[in-house]
């Protein structure tokens, strides 16, 4: 992990890995989660810092336990 890399953009970048392996798009996740695609997107460009909460939420709309996000 690169010093200027952010735990918000490191859990971004494996939120969107993960969603592609799924096959899924952003509107995809927006839509199970029941948020705006604009949410999917800044928390993949790390602008946004998830609760821990919405952090679960990802995991199970993703069906992946949370460790997989956070490593």
């Amino acid at each position: 992990m690169q010093l200027t890399e952010t735990i918000a953009t490191k859990l971004g970048k494996r939120v969107r890995e993960i969603r592609l392996k799924k096959d899924m798009s952003q509107g995809d996740l927006a839509k199970v989660l029941g948020v705006h695609p604009t949410y999917i997107s800044s928390i993949e460009r790390g602008v946004r810092n998830m609760s821990v909460k919405n952090v679960e939420r990802v995991a199970l709309a993703l069906d992946v336990p949370i460790r997989e996000l956070i490593k």
